[in-house]
């Protein structure tokens, strides 16, 4: 196991609530080729902080990964919703991008 996610599980253990602490072991996994256990983060991450807009892009990508397109488009399709509620036009063009991208596949 990586220090890194041994310290962002300790952080969730003692109670933090911080979502970026959730996006961190979300990204850690993926960066650990641990997609599966990463995509289930990032819905962990969205059932308790479904205004987080950066998980969105990163959560659909990992989503491809797993050749899970339809579940990517998912995502994106709530990020871009998130992002225009947040007036967030950075993460909505992203979102928007990586939605066209993976709706030509």
């Amino acid at each position: 196991m990586s220090k890194r996610l041994e310290a962002i599980q300790k952080m969730l253990a003692a109670g933090n609530r911080d979502p970026f602490t959730r996006y961190a072991l979300a990204l850690e996994l993926k960066s650990l080729g641990r997609n599966d256990e990463s995509l289930a983060a990032f819905e962990e991450l969205r059932a308790a902080d479904p205004s987080y807009v950066p998980q969105y892009l990163m959560a659909g990508g990992v989503a491809e990964a797993l050749e899970k397109n339809d579940e990517a488009l998912r995502w994106y399709d709530e990020g871009i919703a998130a992002a225009r509620a947040k007036g967030d036009s950075h993460a909505l063009s992203e979102l928007e991008q990586a939605r066209a991208a993976a709706s030509s596949k």
